[in-house]
């Protein structure tokens, strides 16, 4: 039933109730945690067998011993499975460390201060601000990137079929200190949004609005995190933009963070020829080569995208059920009220819920006194400003089915009784 539809005694009723449940959660002492989207104990358990996997073979066919220094790009075999994970080819791949944000990290920083392809194209040169463009709700470490460096945010609106391009053309179109925009394509951080086709060719087609100094940076964290069997589509941008003569204009990302070891994974990251000769001049001072072994031990294990997808299978027995918990929860407390709306992803890490404005940051806090940490109201939002106030992303991932369960009634009850005041407070 919509609130709208309650008299004033209804809903003072209907507080007292609530009041009653909330103060009954608070009894109970949880102590769970939805804050943060990691891989379950359970889930990097999945990958235990690749810590002896190696079994002295340190020595590739070229003669390069992993335990030594060099290879810069990583081994040729990391190279081509990365390549495989991010529809590129081996030789546009660099393979770096335990996941892919350095990745992006040192990427825009070198870009800031010594250009994308040569100290002419360096963003720091311009005559105004760094700006970037950030689709909203979106991931956070994203924006923290961006506070770092001094880049200027901002906010795009997210559509289910991705950011709104009509203004993400606009805003480029008008200003040339736009440098750049983040982008999770598949299974979006945090709604789990899929781009259309139609939006990732427009994005393959920026470059001729943008300029060549704009990196569309292409976090596609989440290409094998399907949660049920029929995975969702991701037209290849690279391959767009090879053929439209853009492909300088996006760097792709991804790791295995969320496949094997959330602290001992391996980042990479694709790019054009002239984007990566830069690159590699740069990352040179800093290093005189990645952990090569464990390159080697994931590429034992993981083999190719084939071995890749029949281990996320494994990760998705996992997840479904904590997606299904959350989603049912929603469903039996909140479906058909006017008190939120979630998303339901088939893949990713996150569901995104937006209350009524002006509620996520009560929510939050309400939930948080009841034993139960979420996300930060506004994390989702450049500078941590959800101008809504609305905005909440659900982590499902780590806790148990059973903590989920518990959680999940906790958060309803939140929502409900920060509605409710709400509305009694305009009656």
């Amino acid at each position: 039933m919509k609130l709208t539809q309650l008299s004033t005694s209804q809903l003072a009723e209907r507080e007292r109730q609530l009041e009653t449940q909330y103060q009954r959660h608070k009894a109970e002492r949880l102590r769970l945690d939805l804050t943060r989207g990691k891989p379950s104990t359970e889930q990097v358990a999945l990958s235990d067998a690749m810590e002896t996997i190696i079994e002295g073979r340190w020595v590739l066919e070229d003669g390069t011993d992993v335990r030594n220094y060099g290879g810069l790009e990583g081994i040729p075999a990391a190279r081509k499975l990365a390549a495989e994970l991010l529809g590129a080819r081996p030789d546009e791949v660099i393979v770096g460390g335990n996941g892919s944000l350095p990745l992006m990290y040192q990427y825009l920083l070198c870009a800031c201060l010594h250009g994308v392809q040569g100290p002419e194209t360096a963003w720091r040169t311009e005559r105004g601000p760094i700006k970037f463009l950030c689709p909203v709700p979106g991931y956070d470490r994203h924006f923290t990137i961006c506070e770092d460096l001094g880049v200027e945010m901002i906010p795009v609106p997210m559509t289910a079929e991705g950011p709104d391009m009509d203004r993400v053309e606009t805003l480029v179109g008008h200003d040339p200190l736009i440098k750049g925009i983040w982008c999770v394509p598949k299974y979006s951080n945090p709604t789990g949004h899929v781009y259309a086709d139609s939006v990732i060719e427009r994005f393959a087609r920026l470059a001729w609005i943008a300029g060549r100094n704009f990196r569309i940076m292409w976090d596609n964290a989440y290409a094998v995190h399907d949660l049920d069997d029929r995975p969702m589509p991701l037209t290849s941008i690279l391959d767009l933009c090879r053929r439209l003569g853009t492909e300088d204009s996006v760097v792709t990302l991804g790791s295995t963070s969320k496949i094997t070891r959330a602290g001992a994974g391996i980042g990479f990251m694709a790019m054009s020829a002239a984007n990566l000769n830069a690159f590699r001049q740069r990352i040179a001072v800093y290093t005189i080569g990645p952990d090569k072994v464990s390159q080697l031990r994931h590429v034992l294990f993981l083999k190719n995208l084939n071995g890749v997808l029949a281990h996320m299978q494994k990760h998705a027995a996992i997840l479904r059920p904590k997606f299904e918990t959350v989603l049912r929860h929603l469903e039996s407390g909140l479906a058909g009220s006017d008190m939120g709306r979630w998303t339901r992803p088939r893949g990713g890490y996150f569901i995104s819920f937006d209350a009524q404005p002006g509620l996520a940051k009560e929510i939050v806090r309400l939930a948080g006194e009841a034993g139960v940490k979420l996300t930060p109201a506004g994390a989702t939002f450049p500078y941590g400003r959800d101008p809504d106030d609305s905005n909440i992303r659900l982590a499902p991932t780590y806790p148990s089915v059973n903590e989920l369960d518990q959680a999940m009634r906790v958060f309803v009850t939140c929502v409900q009784l920060a509605a409710v005041r709400q509305r009694l407070a305009k009656a």
